[in-house]
């Protein structure tokens, strides 16, 4: 069967303009264009258009995207497969916080007692199911199951105190490494505390630190580009300044 713009955008429960865009970027072209200068699409388009949704539920950019599915080795039937299992992933992080709702209010109601450590079980829980979802491939690969293993069950063991430090000290690292990056001195004294506090931060969510596991994480930050992302999201080579400074630190040459 075949659809015009209007028709598929009905169909998918998009917007036509997003299907226009999606054929301006290159992500999804029209099988062809008719005689009246419509667009029409066919089966495949509209299998690829499935995939990019799908893609887009998971929070992936389309950048990203275009680049999954133009890939050479992109196989649909695996692909199918990777979003169920991503999907189910999501619907038991949503469940695990839907029960924390529910336990809070049975407690604001007087049925249940509930511990200041159950009040954040859920979203400690979401915070593993999140990481796992971006980076548990890539981190499991580089520090094995068992290390990953024990980071998830130290974080899910933190007190409510602790697990604030932990945020708190996140939120100081980017500071400082901000500040540091200014200088352009990845050897300088503003960087090396950046470094610092950053194994310091290491040391809520890690079972145990080395160097050159501090120094493998950096480098991490700036080969793959979601780690990339959340460190330049501030300032342009703010993740390669602290590969840098990180390397400095722990006395990595290269």
């Amino acid at each position: 069967m075949e659809y015009t713009v209007q028709k598929l955008a009905k169909l998918a429960g998009v917007t036509s303009r997003t299907l226009r865009y999606y054929d301006e970027i290159g992500i999804l072209k029209p099988a062809r264009i008719n005689s009246s200068g419509y667009r029409i699409y066919g089966s495949k388009e509209v299998d690829r258009l499935q995939q990019i949704l799908f893609y887009r539920e998971l929070e992936l950019e389309l950048d990203s995207i275009e680049k999954i599915i133009n890939a050479p080795s992109f196989n649909e039937l695996e692909a199918l497969k990777d979003h169920r299992d991503k999907l189910l992933t999501k619907q038991k992080r949503l469940e695990g916080l839907i029960d924390s709702v529910d336990r809070t209010l049975a407690a604001k109601e007087g049925r249940i007692m509930m511990s200041d450590q159950e009040k954040f079980e859920g979203f400690k829980q979401n915070l593993i199911d999140e990481n796992e979802r971006k980076y548990g491939d890539e981190i499991r690969e580089k520090y094995g199951d068992e290390a990953v293993g024990k980071s998830n069950a130290k974080l899910k063991g933190m007190s409510k105190e602790k697990y604030a430090q932990g945020e708190k000290l996140g939120e100081e690292v980017l500071q400082v490494l901000h500040e540091a990056f200014q200088t352009g001195d990845p050897a300088g004294e503003l960087a090396q505390k950046a470094a610092d506090l950053h194994r310091q931060w290491l040391g809520f969510y890690w079972d145990s630190y080395s160097k050159e596991a501090h120094a493998g994480l950096a480098q991490m930050y700036v080969d793959d580009e979601r780690f990339t992302g959340y460190y330049d999201k501030k300032q342009p080579g703010m993740a390669a300044f602290l590969r840098d400074a990180v390397f400095v630190y722990t006395g990595r040459t290269n």
